[in-house]
């Protein structure tokens, strides 16, 4: 005889018990999540959300995407904005990405200025993501500011994601004056070493006075067991003379 399927899923969809509707949500849910889950494009700046550069040095500035389904004509930019909230963004560069076996070309970017020249682009094919680190040369005191990588995937629907860096140029690098905190820990170890050697000295002292009270009370002891003795031999007395 064969085996067909259950008999509620033979019926008509209105006529289905309440156990396949429960199972028909549980798969559609799932279905959907998976489907987020692949259809999201990621970009990333690692753990260098906050850079700082001495003036007149090279300076990376990484950026990373990675999306689970591939990409495919992807369009990507670097874009530039002081901390001032009320600024404007100013584009850096411009990329096309066919896919991974191809290598980004530049496009154009209308208004170029003096800093479009100290920008490169270094692609990476070395890890499942896609690198789209931007090198900034000879950074000055005006490069500081917010730099932001924005990334779209045309195989995703379009989709578009970004990430910022805080780039901070100063003159030179704080050196930490560690001295007061030696101090403190310092004063800190030998308060700590000072107990512990008052802790063990007391330790010592009390063994020796427990020792010397038990043989005290060993002596006391010997010499009331002695007399005690004493007492109840009885006296010898004297031969009388002839």
């Amino acid at each position: 005889m064969p085996v067909g399927p259950p008999w509620d899923q033979q019926l008509p969809p209105h006529e289905r018990g309440p156990l396949w509707h429960r199972q028909s949500w549980l798969i559609l849910t799932l279905a959907m999540l998976l489907a987020h889950r692949c259809y999201t494009l990621e970009v990333s700046v690692d753990k260098h959300s906050q850079i700082k550069a001495r003036n007149g040095t090279d300076v990376y500035l990484p950026c990373i995407f990675a999306t689970c389904i591939g990409f495919e004509d992807v369009t990507f930019s670097w874009q530039y904005r002081t901390f001032n909230e009320s600024s404007k963004p100013e584009e850096l560069y411009k990329g096309f990405l066919k896919n991974k076996k191809s290598s980004p070309k530049a496009l154009e970017i209308k208004d170029r200025s003096w800093k479009h020249d100290r920008v490169t682009l270094v692609p990476s094919n070395e890890t499942k993501d896609y690198n789209l680190t931007l090198l900034l040369k000879a950074v000055e005191f005006e490069d500081t500011g917010r730099y932001t990588c924005i990334v779209s995937n045309k195989k995703e629907k379009g989709t578009t994601s970004n990430a910022t860096i805080y780039l901070t140029v100063v003159d030179k690098f704080e050196v930490v004056d560690n001295t007061l905190t030696v101090i403190i820990a310092s004063a800190v170890g030998g308060v700590i070493g000072l107990l512990i050697l008052i802790f063990i000295i007391k330790k010592i002292v009390c063994v020796i006075l427990k020792r010397n009270n038990k043989k005290k009370d060993c002596l006391v002891s010997s010499s009331v067991n002695d007399n005690t003795d004493n007492a109840s031999k009885p006296e010898i007395k004297a031969k009388p003379k002839a």
